[in-house]
């Protein structure tokens, strides 16, 4: 299935007038140390063990992959990364279900991790299109939306690898290994203009274009916002239909599968290093199986259990869900029935 969609940085703030204006990420200190920086999540225990308590999670990053059934990934020698690295120092689940099916193309997936639908009263998300004036809709009941709306904003930047001229400053136009439908937030007029434009400053103000040195420069400058939402490109997402476009000699699931925990292997570390130092968390999402079953999700950090399983049944709607109490923010009523992911954290560690 030839296509690309279920996962942390200067943010986007949408004002309430429905336009963007940009505020610098949070610069400061960015929560409790979890453990020494780089190396075992012990956690603070809640105050215990000569650290200071524990008050909420500070810094959520997600990196989105690609069209891989989790038996394609838990377990298989091409990803050595995932399973002897990630999966041993935090949780990872058997029971993600795809909440559109895979039938249904990529573009509507990423618009569900952001809004917990696809239907809106002005579009519905069906294809995998590019941003146009047809293919958006102007509802601003997305998560971006309400971390703006908080008393005090929450911050949020979209790092995408592989834009560049074509693709706009505001990525909604796809090109080379760049695909839109990877980016949900552009999808709203709230963010993206309306019509939406490639040139909009406020949507430029929150994306970046990924680069691992610039990234990691990033981090190193704490220059990083609450939420950082991570799309690597179609050479490194484990895309099975794109993995052969000029970036390697073969399509198989092996070879795709192999070159996105290459990548993960490269990025993620230094993503560890600083949501074990500032009470954070990654996760990394895959929109969809690429056939019937269940898809991988893996989530680390400080106070998530370390080489943990659940079997309790997610969805990209336990996803926004779960985003949504981490924020502080009114959890829409069409996933307030998920489960989220608090079985993945130790005790008093999930809001």
């Amino acid at each position: 299935m030839i296509r690309a969609v279920t996962a942390v940085v200067a943010a986007w703030v949408v004002v309430a007038c429905g336009t963007l204006s940009s505020t610098g990420p949070d610069a400061g200190g960015g929560g409790n140390a979890g453990g020494a920086a780089g190396g075992g999540y012990g956690g603070s225990g809640g105050g215990g063990g000569g650290g200071p308590a524990f008050t909420g999670i500070k810094k959520v990053f997600v990196i989105a992959m690609e069209n891989q059934a989790a038996a394609s990934v838990y377990g298989s020698a091409n990803a050595p990364y995932i399973n002897n690295t990630l999966m041993m120092q935090g949780g990872h689940s058997t029971n993600y279900g795809d909440v559109l099916g895979s039938s249904v193309p990529s573009e509507p997936h990423y618009i569900w991790m952001e809004a917990g639908t696809n239907v809106f009263s002005d579009h519905t998300f069906t294809n995998d299109n590019d941003v146009s004036a047809t293919n958006r809709t102007a509802s601003s009941a997305h998560l971006v939306t309400q971390m703006a709306a908080l008393p005090t904003p929450k911050t949020w930047r979209a790092y995408q690898e592989g834009m560049n001229t074509t693709t706009g400053t505001c990525p909604i136009a796809s090109s080379g290994h760049y695909a839109a439908k990877h980016d949900p937030f552009v999808f709203f007029t709230d963010v993206a203009g309306s019509p939406p434009s490639k040139t909009n400053a406020g949507c430029a103000t929150h994306h970046r274009a990924f680069t691992l040195s610039a990234f990691q420069a990033d981090l190193n400058a704490n220059d990083v916002a609450d939420y950082t939402f991570i799309t690597p490109d179609l050479c490194n997402d484990m895309h099975g239909g794109f993995c052969a476009n000029s970036c390697l000699g073969s399509v198989t699931v092996g070879t795709c599968v192999n070159a996105g925990d290459s990548w993960l292997a490269a990025v993620v570390p230094s993503i560890l290093t600083y949501i074990n130092a500032h009470d954070g968390v990654l996760m990394i999402v895959w929109d969809e199986p690429e056939s019937a079953g269940t898809q991988p999700f893996v989530i680390i950090g400080p106070h998530v259990k370390p080489n943990f399983t659940s079997n309790v049944a997610v969805t990209h709607s336990s996803y926004l869900k779960s985003l949504q109490r981490i924020f502080g923010v009114a959890v829409f009523a069409n996933v307030t029935a998920a489960n989220d992911f608090s079985d993945f954290f130790e005790t008093g560690f999930f809001p």
